[in-house]
């Protein structure tokens, strides 16, 4: 009998979409290259494919595969090298109250509630802030690889959520929602340190952020976890905020 973690990655299939407009890049279409079955990709397989420069979006694995464009580039943190700087350390120490648990994906009324009050104040323009329950459900709580959920609690107060996958070589950043009326907090730097000494406590190498675009300001912040490594041209290598990609 053949277990899921026999198949080889060369027994996926991979299909291109349809273009369709940029969520980052003002009038910019955007393609992406689809992984698929989604019940092939094992917990060992996605982490050769987030290798590769590919995440999820639920059970849709994918990496962009844009005709005219190459800003989306895959992006991770070193471990073993980084080291907050003296902003990050203010951080950790304004938010050292929180106390974190981890759950297995589970649907919550107040997670929804703090969803929605993260999309409308944060991303209004960007689509997800018209997602009705299920659009939600199916993009966070739908997993087919090793995930977890993460609250972060001030007291009996809900303050952030976050979404992880576990890799075999690192932690992966699926998506993390926080209080909007909290922006003095810093919450969502606060996660990405979180998530480092997560790593650094299981002893896996990398974390990795998803995309990070030089363009776009909503991602602007993961160049602040130095040294920041993308994939780039097939390897992966520090970015160097003055180099052309």
């Amino acid at each position: 009998m053949t277990l899921l973690r026999d198949i080889p990655l060369s027994a996926l299939q991979f299909y291109l979409t349809a273009p369709y407009p940029c969520s980052y890049l003002a009038e910019q279409e955007a393609r992406s290259q689809v992984a698929t079955p989604s019940f092939l990709i094992s917990p060992a397989i996605y982490s050769e494919l987030v290798r590769n420069g590919f995440r999820r979006s639920g059970t849709f694995t994918y990496r962009p595969r844009c005709d005219c464009c190459t800003a989306c580039v895959p992006a991770r943190v070193k471990v073993e090298e980084f080291v907050p700087n003296r902003s990050q350390r203010r951080v950790e120490k304004k938010n050292r109250q929180l106390q974190t648990s981890v759950h297995a994906l589970e649907d919550k009324a107040e997670y929804f509630d703090l969803y929605k009050r993260y999309q409308n104040a944060r991303h209004q323009d960007g689509g997800m802030s018209n997602d009705n329950h299920e659009q939600y459900e199916r993009f966070l709580l739908h997993s087919h690889v090793d995930s977890m959920l993460v609250e972060f609690r001030d007291g009996d107060a809900l303050r952030m959520v976050s979404i992880i996958d576990v890799l075999d070589d690192g932690l992966s950043s699926v998506y993390t929602f926080f209080e909007p009326e909290l922006p003095q907090a810093s919450l969502g730097t606060y996660n990405v340190l979180w998530q480092i000494e997560m790593c650094r406590q299981q002893k896996l190498p990398y974390l990795y952020l998803g995309y990070w675009i030089r363009q776009s300001q909503k991602m602007a912040y993961k160049a602040n976890f130095k040294p920041l490594q993308g994939l780039i041209k097939g390897n992966w290598q520090v970015i160097e905020q003055n180099e052309t990609l």
